[in-house]
């Protein structure tokens, strides 16, 4: 292609070479137009040293097709009001498709710490071998010979690396860079390492690249071809022979395949020789839905004992093929159409067990989610039919009723041949994916319940989009009228109105609806996600452990996955299989602040996760969290490892990863963790508790109790009266407020009031903060939203009690205080105020409330909770792993004080503020009148506290000093008010009181 003073081009199929000067023809090459013409773009705007426009491919690549599938993937064909088709923007097809980009730093952080460890372990095994060869006393050849079994660079060339999700081919082209320069620097460095050889080893792939070199240039002398020999670098032949042998790739768009076979060939591309063939290794097909073979055996047996172990093995026989089609190096045409003619055979050989995948497949689709009368009833016509003609069970499910008459089957029912194109229909609208007969070499023994092999890594950046189809993001730019619509049940209103219309956008929402909903209900049902298929699935955690099941038993896994996958709750059982064993490399987690993702939400946290298979161990995680560059994860002060022994510990019950800033936050975190139990630690069905409280999670559920709610204008239409503050009665009816996480502070009951915001249909109630002078009043309660009946209140509690300890379920680790506790009164709780109340048989615990509020409220505590929330919820899972002070603590001695002692006296004077506290004040003995609310005298009291804990917990004054310089909008608002950081001045100081034994003296700070 000419233009002008640019001459540009592709590198020809059939091996051609082009040169500046010339005008090369692109042939053989099938490219979307969208992709030439950026190539084209691109190469006619980068010059040369020289100045001539051109770019090398291996610079521009990978970008450039990575990003003409998001461009492409922007755009979506539709009709216009005229009837004629037309192609307009879509925001959200590529968050729909969760193709985004991975900008290569982040791609080279997955590829080397996930390919590093095996190459490395090669070479070891060689450098092992050859020290141990050097004291044998054979012959040196004997003992060269048995050394080039265990040649590094050989054993690097047949490592299986895959990414499932592969878009563009972004991984795997680096993955390519990767081996190829390591393999490069091995064939260098070997021959040194049998120094007792005296420089007579070589790697055998030196002869083979020198074989490789001569008949691409012998071929290029006979015809004529110009070459620079030079080009034709090791570096380039060794690529060449790494893209063939090592790289396997799988995605659902067959764009996206024929887009990473370009990036690959691209990349690749070497001096005379033609592409490579790439078919073998790069499938279309849907990665998490297939079947392996002994799944499929199993469903045989369970559809009337049938069994195809031969046709099996027969299929399983084309493994010699792929073998073979791996280990040419295409440096010819010839070897390039041999490769594709051998994997023709290999697709005729599996073609007939590919057809039975998809049948049982389908019908598992068709069956999902059904009860097992109703899948018997489903499967009925195929049973009856195969029962029938039992020989013949593995043909008609392969190929179904419409055979050849030569074939000799007799006739199917219409019940079985409609039976068969509804799972056929399926498996060709899904693109059924069936591993062993998609990569024939990759395991062997398929019938074995674990077949052996698999992927030596597995590698990517899998889609981030939960199985589910929105309305508005589906019909955004599709129908504005839809979209337009206020709430979600006028929108589900509009849209049922449609479908019943026959309206076409409408009833196409439909099915995309309900083909998410038959996704989730297979992906449940089927059994090959048994850990990560809970609550709103999401496609990377199907991602994470199809890997886990594809990966060899020590091999190793690298994916860049949101961070939910160490910290939710429902991935927490898969977390910690892999966690506490030792099979967790490198956890390195980002916060997306718009740096690495321009599309994803600033706040979005994503994380590199490294882990191996089943029998990798690693004896410490390598973590690092809150990174927004690349540089940070070689800092040791931010990167930090992790024993298996302290996930166990720091987070027994889940496993789950604390989030750890720096070093001494897991330092100070992992000591506390050894000397302090945590509330409640789960082994199986059993529980050790701390203290003897149990969780509840609130009284009221804000959506499905409501219909007990009632407002004040309600109460007074319906009788009722003001009897006492905040209490309403008519008769014998009393109605109490209800208390929502919002209205309460730490040691305050008090603290906000709920303020209706008429102005505001998105917001209509707001908290207003309870002033000084209001909170000073023993007699002020705050107002609440609703009232709710006090006998639904009683009938909730385990006793009559007259207050419980509740805390705050909404709390973020970036708010000044994220464990907010407080004692309240007897009064309704929402759900966003869950309770600590007695266990059964206790009648009143007024110990465990009077320290664990102060315990819950201490900052030591809080430094840890905020390294466990990563969300707006402070779970109860999370709550229950916090380690707290034991009961036997308290009784430490502090001059004339003990500490249980000074814990109940300020706690006493920190809550007992109202008089609605007083079941509180006298179950502590205390039968005065509330105490004065003082600001400055509550500021002491929570600083002796704290100061408090921090020694109960253990801590040092310089540990002290900085866990609270982690609490950031605490000093910023003490800065304010004093001009210094008085909280922390106060609470070192209390702790040197403390220390000497003074619990009475008010600190001067």
């Amino acid at each position: 292609i000419d233009k002008g003073d640019v001459s540009i081009g592709l590198p020809p199929y059939n091996g051609g070479l082009f040169a500046p000067e010339s005008a090369p023809i692109l042939e053989n090459v099938r490219l979307p137009d969208s992709v030439v013409a950026s190539v084209i773009y691109d190469l006619s705007h980068t010059r040369t040293p020289e100045g001539r426009r051109f770019v090398n491919y291996r610079d521009m690549s990978v970008q450039q097709l990575g990003s003409i599938y998001e461009r492409l993937l922007e755009r979506e064909p539709s009709r216009n009001g005229a009837g004629e088709i037309v192609i307009r923007p879509n925001p959200y097809a590529r968050k729909d498709s969760g193709s985004f980009f991975t900008p290569q730093e982040l791609v080279d952080l997955i590829v080397e710490r996930t390919l590093s460890p095996l190459v490395e372990e090669r070479l070891k095994a060689f450098e092992a071998k050859a020290e141990e060869l050097k004291s044998d006393h054979r012959p040196k050849a004997q003992r060269r010979n048995e050394l080039l079994n265990l040649d590094p660079a050989e054993a690097a060339l047949d490592l299986k690396v895959l990414d499932p999700a592969m878009g563009s081919g972004h991984f795997l082209v680096t993955a390519v860079d990767f081996l190829a320069d390591y393999i490069a620097e091995l064939i260098e460095y070997v021959p040194a390492v049998p120094g007792w050889l005296d420089g007579e080893y070589a790697s055998p792939l030196v002869g083979r690249i020198a074989s490789i070199r001569d008949d691409i240039l012998a071929r290029a002398k006979q015809s004529g071809w110009v070459i620079n020999e030079s080009q034709l670098s090791d570096q380039a032949i060794i690529r060449r022979m790494v893209l063939k042998r090592c790289i396997y790739g799988v995605d659902k768009n067959p764009l996206t395949v024929e887009l990473a076979k370009v990036s690959l060939w691209l990349h690749s591309f070497t001096v005379g020789a033609p592409l490579s063939f790439l078919d073998h290794h790069l499938r279309c097909g849907d990665s998490l839905v297939g079947l392996r073979v002994r799944d499929a055996v199993d469903d045989l047996q369970k559809l009337g004992s049938l069994f195809a172990g031969s046709a099996i093995a027969g299929a399983e026989a084309a493994t010699d093929s792929m073998q073979r089609i791996e280990e040419m190096s295409d440096a010819d045409i010839a070897e390039v159409q041999e490769s594709a003619t051998l994997f023709d055979n290999v697709e005729k050989t599996t073609a007939d067990l590919r057809g039975l995948f998809d049948t049982l497949c389908g019908l598992r689709w068709l069956g999902a989610g059904m009860k097992k009368k109703e899948r018997a009833a489903l499967e009925a016509p195929l049973v009856e039919t195969l029962g029938q003609q039992p020989e013949n069970a593995y043909a008609l499910l392969s190929r179904g009723p419409g055979l050849e008459p030569d074939v000799g089957i007799g006739t199917t029912s219409q019940e079985f041949s409609e039976l068969w194109n509804q799972a056929r229909t399926v498996a060709d609208r899904e693109d059924f994916l069936h591993w062993e007969a998609a990569f024939p070499g990759v395991w062997r023994g398929w019938q074995n319940v674990h077949p052996q092999g698999g992927f030596d890594a597995v590698i990517g950046n899998p889609p981030w989009d939960r199985i589910e189809q929105l309305e508005v993001e589906w019909f955004a730019l599709r129908d504005v009228e839809v979209v337009a619509t206020l709430t979600g049940s006028e929108r589900k209103e509009v849209i049922n109105q449609r479908v019943n219309q026959g309206d076409q956008l409408a009833l196409e929402y439909q099915a995309v609806r309900d083909r998410a909903a038959a996704m989730r209900a297979f992906v449940r049902s089927g059994g090959d996600y048994r850990l990560l298929s809970t609550g709103r699935i999401n496609l990377y955690s199907l991602f994470v452990e199809r890997a886990m099941n594809l990966v060899k038993p020590n091999g190793i896994v690298g994916l860049l996955v949101p961070s939910g996958i160490y910290a939710d709750f429902t991935a927490a059982n898969f977390f910690k299989s892999l966690s506490i064993k030792g099979r967790i490399a490198g956890l390195f987690d980002f916060e997306n602040r718009k740096i690495f993702f321009k599309d994803v939400h600033a706040s979005f946290k994503f994380c590199a996760f490294i882990f191996g298979g089943e029998e990798r161990r690693f004896d410490e995680t390598e973590c690092a969290f809150f990174l927004h560059d690349l540089a940070t994860v070689n800092d040791p002060q931010r990167c930090f490892p992790l024993a298996p022994d302290d996930f166990a510990r720091v987070n027994p019950n889940t496993g789950t990863a604390p989030i750890f800033r720096t070093r001494r936050d897991a330092e100070i975190t992992r000591g506390i963790y050894q000397r302090r139990p945590v509330l409640v630690a789960r082994q199986g069905s059993q529980e050790h508790k701390a203290w003897p409280v149990r969780f509840m999670q609130g009284l009221f559920n804000m959506t499905s109790d409501s219909h007990f709610f009632r407002t004040r204008v309600q109460l007074e239409a319906d009788g009722f009266y003001p009897a006492q503050v905040n209490r309403w009665k008519r008769g014998n009816e009393t109605y109490l407020p209800l208390y929502q996480g919002r209205m309460i502070h730490q040691f305050d009951h008090r603290a906000n009031s709920v303020r209706v915001n008429p102005e505001s249909t998105h917001n209509p109630y707001l908290s207003e903060e309870v002033t000084s002078e209001q909170h000073t009043d023993p007699e002020f309660l705050p107002q609440p939203q609703y009232w709710v009946p006090e006998e639904s209140i009683r009938a909730s509690l385990p006793h009559n009690a007259g207050y419980v300890l509740a805390f705050r379920d909404i709390a973020r680790p970036t708010d000044e205080r994220t464990a907010i506790a407080s004692i309240v009164p007897l009064v309704g709780l929402g759900n966003t105020l869950p309770i600590l109340v007695d266990e059964p048989g206790v009648h009143s615990n007024s110990d465990a409330a009077v320290n664990l509020v102060a315990n819950l409220n201490s900052f030591c505590l809080d430094f840890i909770a905020r390294q466990k929330a990563q969300g707006t919820h402070l779970n109860w899972y999370i709550v229950e792993q916090l380690p707290v002070i034991a009961p036997a603590d308290y009784d430490r001695q502090f001059g004339d004080a003990i500490a249980r002692e000074l814990v109940r006296d300020h706690v006493l004077r920190l809550t007992y503020t109202a008089h609605d506290m007083a079941p509180f004040a006298r179950d502590l003995g205390y039968d005065g009148q509330p105490f004065t609310w003082d600001e400055e005298e509550r500021r002491h009291l929570r600083a002796r506290l704290d100061a408090l804990y921090f020694i109960l917990y253990g801590l040092s004054r310089e540990d002290a000093a900085y866990v609270l310089e982690t609490f950031p909008i605490v000093r910023r608002e003490d800065e304010a008010a004093f001009g210094s950081y008085r909280t922390r001045d106060m609470v070192l100081a209390y702790m040197n009181a403390l220390a000497a034994g003074d619990t009475v003296t008010v600190v001067a700070v």
